[in-house]
């Protein structure tokens, strides 16, 4: 690398050349830079995702887009960085639907409890009537929009010293929730006491006792490490859960098409990658799990979904929208 001081180059270029004055002019693109926060650490297929997207983008704009990634909650909780995306102050984020719901209630009945059959059919929403107008109106009143819906993975139940073979098993154990209103309405039909915590601050609930047990996709516990400090998987199954790319909407409105055609283009390849990688994951970690301690479980299903089918629907109806729920169980 050739170097050259201030007075070097004030020299160099009022060196006068046949009567010219000669100075080299360097003209370089400023770079767009997109900062992407994420909650999850690392080790997680979503970050890694978003770290091949920002790959991607980086070497077909030979690096005039830049992605900065912060995963592992480096810029506050789920709901801190929304608030981010929607001022503006950070560009993207992903997060689920049920915590969308506080910028837009009708959201978080994507991520309801035994609405989606399997992974196809929860997919089928982003091509939905529905999620369209949702995303019109998340865009009109928050100022950002969902750039894609992602499989997260199946979200099972863990304990640390109870063993579960029913929701009987559950009745007044402390079950961690995501702060939404959803899943704790979900943990109190199963007679559970639901204890919401932020995500990056679970291990340490669970190793101290202050919550019994938790859920979460397979995935999401072993990334995370929960197994350290949960004796029991019980594979409720209990919500196929969605994950949706959120970007602010000025921002994205102010890229160039092309720029903003080769952004979707890597954003989908990402979440192909990721799709399947989680799904690969699942298919592996209960054997995973079950070598490192864990003991598992396969409850009665029934006893677990048969209150939540019995009250959530028609208690959130108003919040979702009448007939949303059947508009979405028969996609």
């Amino acid at each position: 690398m050739t170097t050259m001081s201030k007075r070097d180059f004030l020299a160099g270029s009022a060196t006068l050349a046949g009567g010219a004055i000669f100075m080299p002019t360097i003209l370089r693109a400023q770079a767009t830079v997109l900062r992407w926060g994420e909650m999850l650490p690392t080790t997680h297929p979503q970050v890694q995702m978003v770290e091949r997207i920002a790959k991607q983008v980086k070497e077909k704009t030979s690096g005039r887009i830049d992605i900065q990634t912060f995963p592992a909650g480096q810029l506050g909780s789920g709901k801190d960085m929304m608030e981010s995306v929607a001022s503006g102050a950070l560009t993207m984020t992903t997060d689920g639907a049920a915590a969308l719901g506080s910028f837009l209630p009708q959201l978080s009945v994507v991520e309801a409890p035994y609405l989606w059959r399997d992974a196809a059919h929860m997919a089928k929403v982003a091509k939905a009537p529905v999620f369209t107008q949702m995303n019109a109106d998340l865009e009109k009143k928050r100022g950002m929009r969902m750039a894609a819906v992602t499989y997260y993975g199946k979200r099972h139940l863990t304990t640390g010293s109870k063993a579960v073979k029913s929701a009987a098993d559950v009745v007044g154990l402390k079950l961690r929730v995501p702060p939404v209103d959803t899943f704790r309405a979900m943990v109190e039909a199963w007679g559970a006491k639901a204890t919401p915590v932020n995500f990056n601050e679970l291990y340490l609930a669970l190793s101290q006792g202050a919550v019994d047990g938790q859920e979460n996709p397979l995935p999401t516990i072993h990334s995370a490490k929960l197994q350290e400090v949960q004796k029991h998987l019980i594979l409720t199954g209990h919500i196929i859960t969605p994950r949706l790319v959120i970007v602010n909407s000025e921002f994205w409105k102010g890229l160039k098409d092309a720029d903003r055609s080769l952004l979707e283009a890597a954003i989908t390849d990402g979440v192909t990658w990721q799709d399947a990688e989680l799904a690969s994951q699942e298919g592996s970690l209960v054997a995973t799990l079950k070598a490192a301690g864990i003991s598992v479980t396969e409850p009665d299903l029934e006893s677990f979904s048969k209150p939540v089918l019995a009250t959530l629907p028609k208690q959130f109806e108003g919040k979702w929208g009448k007939g949303t729920w059947d508009a979405l169980a028969a996609l």
